[in-house]
């Protein structure tokens, strides 16, 4: 667990990040105090960038006093902007003509640099001599990376200040106020659901920039689905509409200004529509492969069930489930309108039968009491290989061998000896397909044998021959 006092530094830490105040300026520029006269002018970086020996006299310390900060630009009737401030006070000395200062954007791989020099005057001794350099005309952008060097003009080997810098985000009180990337609006949503639209109106943004508004599907990324929306600056009429093809739990609405690195703002207001999720089941008759992929990121256990005909509860079958999974498969499976899949989440489960509309060929199992033997028959519209076994049904979904197992193919039958003593609302005979890794084991229960002079079900006198069909 997190200590107490590791939780209040990381709190100090974030309020520090989020919370501390911006500087604003009306106009960026150079500054040089002491009176000290100075001036910049855009660099290439080049010319400065091969370094010579220091003097002896001159300190590796000089730049240490160099910091960096972030400053707010809001120029009367404009938007405002971000710029780097870079500021500090330097020790003046005769081999110092004046600073090379550096940004480069590590997101972007951009960079800019300008030179600052020291003008210089007869008669007049500046050795030795404290001004403080303030430098704030790198324009940056929100949560930008960013990469600061000065060094000395001539460039002496040693005496240079490097560091990294993070431009604040719009987390920041001051950022997420002032700075149009930021003001991404308020998104207001209704959904036709008979003509799969969704209607958005967005307010609260800069009404003389364009608006984006996109659908999209959430997974690492919001993935496009379809085209974007424009809404146009200069329209009166904030609002789009939005067609869908289906409504799921990652279904998002993207919206954004039309600038640079404008924040996006989004809203995934269908969570809990999953039921569309468990559709897209598909069957390969070639592979005899059952598959299943999620059309988005979902918890979910995943299991092959037998549809019970009493109650409609779906019994798992074994080891065929799969947890979390992206993607499942299951290998040689049996078609029969009984096999069904069963999706689990935190919100409950659904089942969903892919063969229950008769489309692939099923089996039957058919059996006839014959005095005392159990005949039983198998038909399939495909070339099968089946086993069957008398069990004692001990509860619902459980059905324990009490007997040998017999093989049986299409178009055979099986003759199973049956005693007084298996005969009864217990005892059942069950059939599976053995040549799939995943059968429905279908079974017959309260097996009432042809002995002469028994009587089952409505009383009458039992009869020479019975015939059940078993689906």
């Amino acid at each position: 667990m997190i200590s107490v006092h590791v939780l209040i530094l990381l709190i100090i830490l974030f309020w520090n990040y989020d919370c501390h105040i911006i500087p604003r300026i009306e106009e960026c520029g150079l500054s040089c105090s002491q009176g000290i006269h100075c001036k910049s002018k855009p660099s290439s970086g080049i010319f400065n960038s091969f370094c010579h020996s220091a003097p002896a006299s001159l300190s590796s310390m000089v730049l240490k006093s160099m910091k960096i900060s972030t400053v707010i630009k809001c120029p009367q009737g404009s938007p405002c902007s971000l710029h780097l401030n870079i500021k500090g006070t330097l020790s003046l000395d005769e081999n110092i003509r004046g600073l090379e200062i550096c940004s480069f954007s590590l997101d972007t791989q951009q960079s800019q640099c300008t030179n600052v020099r020291f003008a210089r005057k007869k008669n007049k001794i500046l050795n030795g001599k404290k001004v403080q350099v303030q430098f704030n005309c790198f324009e940056v952008n929100v949560a930008q990376h960013i990469y600061v060097t000065v060094k000395t003009v001539p460039n002496y080997c040693e005496v240079k200040m490097s560091q990294e810098y993070y431009v604040e985000d719009c987390r920041n009180s001051d950022v997420g106020k002032h700075i149009p990337a930021c003001l991404a609006g308020k998104l207001d949503y209704n959904v036709d659901r008979t003509r799969k639209i969704i209607s958005v109106n967005v307010s609260n943004f800069l009404r003389d920039q364009d608006y984006y508004i996109r659908l999209c599907h959430k997974w690492f990324t919001c993935e496009d689905v379809g085209q974007f929306a424009v809404i146009k600056g200069k329209d009166s009429l904030k609002s789009v509409s939005l067609k869908y093809s289906q409504l799921l739990p990652c279904l998002c609405i993207e919206g954004w200004l039309a600038i640079p690195d404008a924040r996006r703002l989004q809203l995934c207001p269908f969570e809990n529509d999953t039921k569309a999720l468990w559709d897209n089941i598909v069957y390969n008759p070639v592979t005899q492969t059952l598959a299943w992929e999620p059309a988005c990121p979902v918890l979910v256990i995943v299991n092959l069930c037998r549809l019970m005909k009493s109650n409609d509860h779906c019994e798992d079958i074994q080891d065929s489930s799969k947890r979390f999974p992206e993607k499942v498969k299951y290998s040689r499976v049996d078609t029969h309108p009984r096999l069904c899949m069963k999706f689990t989440t935190k919100q409950g489960s659904w089942v969903k039968c892919p063969f229950a509309h008769g489309e692939f060929p099923a089996w039957k199992m058919r059996t006839a009491a014959v005095a005392d033997r159990i005949q039983v028959f198998f038909t399939s519209q495909t070339k099968a290989h089946f086993s069957v076994l008398v069990c004692n049904r001990t509860q619902l979904a459980s059905c324990e061998s009490v007997g040998m197992r017999h093989s049986v193919s299409v178009g055979d039958s099986v003759s199973i000896m049956m005693s007084r003593e298996m005969c009864g609302s217990t005892i059942c005979i069950q059939g599976w397909r053995t040549d799939v890794d995943y059968s429905v084991p279908l079974q017959t229960c309260d097996i009432h044998c042809g002995f002469r002079g028994q009587t089952y079900g409505n009383e009458n006198p039992a009869k020479a021959l019975t015939h059940r069909w078993y689906y």
